[in-house]
């Protein structure tokens, strides 16, 4: 399945990317599931994702938590806690 993921602020310096489109396994169904596949890529994905960072999402721009659901064509968005203008 092939989604679109989205980085902003401190997610983007850290990525070094804006965004992507990522094919995801079977096993992520979900936005937990999703954040531990990023972080288990390693290097720069895995000091983003790490468990003690905190991390808001957005799925097809509605705010999403840790169970809610990504299929097929999504648009997932990752970003701080806070943000600035």
């Amino acid at each position: 399945m092939s989604i679109r993921i989205l980085y902003f602020a401190r997610l983007r310096e850290e990525m070094g990317i804006a965004q992507e489109m990522l094919e995801l396994p079977p096993e992520v169904s979900d936005v937990k599931s999703l954040r531990a596949h990023l972080a288990a890529r390693g290097g720069s994905s895995a000091k983003a994702f790490a468990a003690a960072k905190a991390v808001r999402v957005s799925v097809n721009q509605d705010l999403g938590r840790n169970d809610t659901p990504v299929k097929a064509g999504d648009e997932v968005a990752f970003f701080p806690p806070v943000t600035g203008g």
